[in-house]
């Protein structure tokens, strides 16, 4: 029997876990459904390409684990084909834990958060830094990005699992913010606009001579 791709994820000693909890006989049910994917679908392309940021999981060889952030232009995290992601990285601060530790364990991890939406996705794989190929690296580049790319990550999905919403809590970049700021601004404009007309309107109230 061929093995779940969750399996990634669910060593043994995981579903033992699961299993003294409660959940295993849940989670083996989606297993015999087909359980995970193990290719990049059009509803996850989208959801990469609206992402602003993530963060990329590696480990040292002896399991010393380290999480990098990495923020760009909307769609800066590129998919170049159903099993590959690819992104320019940028001058940082030079301290090249996520480079060193791929040279000697290339299991990594991403991690995508959609506070707006409370959606967040996890994608487990093998990742890769290439340098010296100035043909991938401007494919992957952003233009009018004001940074240095230095070199490209190429990230190899072997499998993603959709997160459940519960404790997110939503939050919006000035971007996302922006739409309704400006309504209630435009709003703002409009009543100060009518007061200003009621103020200067001359007044029709009966007079009270006799």
């Amino acid at each position: 029997m061929k093995k779940p791709i969750s399996d990634i994820a669910f060593t043994p000693a995981v579903k033992a876990v699961q299993e003294r909890l409660g959940s295993r006989q849940a989670y083996a049910g989606k297993e015999a459904r087909g359980g995970w994917s193990g290719t990049i679908t059009d509803d996850l392309a989208r959801f990469i390409a609206e992402r602003d940021s993530f963060y990329l999981g590696t480990a040292s060889a002896n399991g010393g684990p380290y999480i990098k952030h990495r923020g760009g232009p909307r769609g800066f995290l590129k998919v170049l084909d159903e099993k590959t992601l690819g992104f320019a990285d940028y001058r940082g601060n030079r301290q090249y834990i996520s480079m060193g530790n791929l040279t000697e364990n290339d299991r990594a991890f991403l991690f995508l958060m959609d506070y707006p939406n409370r959606r967040r996705i996890k994608i487990w794989g093998r990742a890769e830094v290439v340098e010296n190929d100035p043909d991938l690296l401007a494919r992957l580049a952003d233009t009018g990005y004001d940074a240095h790319p230095e070199r490209v990550f190429l990230f190899h999905v072997e499998a993603w699992d959709v997160n459940c919403p519960q404790h997110i809590t939503p939050r919006l970049t000035s971007d996302e913010l922006e739409p309704q700021s400006r309504k209630l601004l435009d709003r703002i404009v409009e009543l100060e606009s009518e007061l200003s007309t009621l103020k200067d309107k001359p007044s029709s109230a009966p007079s009270n001579d006799s």
